[in-house]
């Protein structure tokens, strides 16, 4: 049984709540969904003591609501000045140019992502072609004979691509490698991918006002994170707590 100051949050609403908090094992679950019940107490104890409306709605957006007027009410949230977003953008400018372009050709040989046995046999013909290609064999002729990829037509061709058209995961290797055969696999969802980087242009810087209101929103959200983390932290110290110990918890609160 757990007490926030004088009121109980029973076992069976932490079973409850535990559906919401996916985790690698059923205590941990309990944790989390013990700590969301915890936390949404404290704050709505606070509301009422300021004589802010507090929702009995047991719906997510019911407590959004008073949690969201709670915070604009009592946390501090400084904005972010013309100075600190100046500072942000001349120290991050690799953050803020136009997407590279790069133009490659690709072999696929297909896995699917549940697939052990085909995602070992895909991996390992993907090092075979890698070592052909090193020997001297012919890329379009390879992409011909063993791509799944529709480009195998073209020779395994995918023209310019810019960052947001293919996965994430391939985009994340292929657009930091150099110029020319990459010497391992892509590995994705499809499965894996011989890659060879025919051209790569690098992007161009942007202008400090056309990216302003970006760097201002991100600096804000991280002030209203931290401040926000923070004032949570300030009433669970101020909480007469039975039953739950934060100290075991790996919420983000408590690092």
């Amino acid at each position: 049984m757990i007490k926030v100051n004088d009121v109980t949050i029973p076992e069976s609403a932490i079973l409850e709540e535990m559906q919401y908090h996916p985790a690698e094992s059923k205590r941990q679950a309990m944790l989390k969904a013990a700590e969301s019940l915890v936390i949404g107490e404290i704050l709505r104890q606070r509301a009422s003591s300021l004589d802010l409306p507090v929702s009995d709605s047991s719906s997510q957006a019911g407590q959004d609501d008073f949690i969201e007027k709670l915070f604009d009410q009592d946390v501090f949230l400084p904005e972010a000045t013309e100075d600190e977003c100046r500072l942000y953008f001349e120290k991050n400018p690799m953050r803020f140019t136009t997407s590279p372009l790069l133009e490659l050709r690709h072999i696929l040989l297909a896995a699917a992502p549940d697939d052990e046995v085909q995602r070992v046999d895909s991996k390992t013909l993907a090092e075979t072609l890698v070592h052909k290609l090193r020997a001297g064999e012919n890329f379009s002729d390879l992409a011909r004979q063993f791509s799944a990829c529709p480009s195998k037509e073209t020779g395994g061709s995918l023209g310019q691509i810019s960052t947001g058209q293919t996965v994430p995961e391939f985009e994340r290797q292929v657009f930091t490698a150099n110029e020319g055969l990459l010497p391992a696999p892509v590995e994705s969802r499809y499965g894996f991918h011989v890659v060879f980087i025919e051209r790569k242009i690098a992007g161009n810087p942007l202008p400090y006002e056309q990216v302003e209101a970006r760097i201002r929103q991100y600096l804000n959200d991280k002030v209203k994170a931290k401040a926000t983390a923070q004032y949570i932290q300030s009433l669970i110290q101020e909480t007469q707590l039975e039953g739950f110990d934060f100290s075991v918890s790996d919420s983000p609160l408590m690092q």
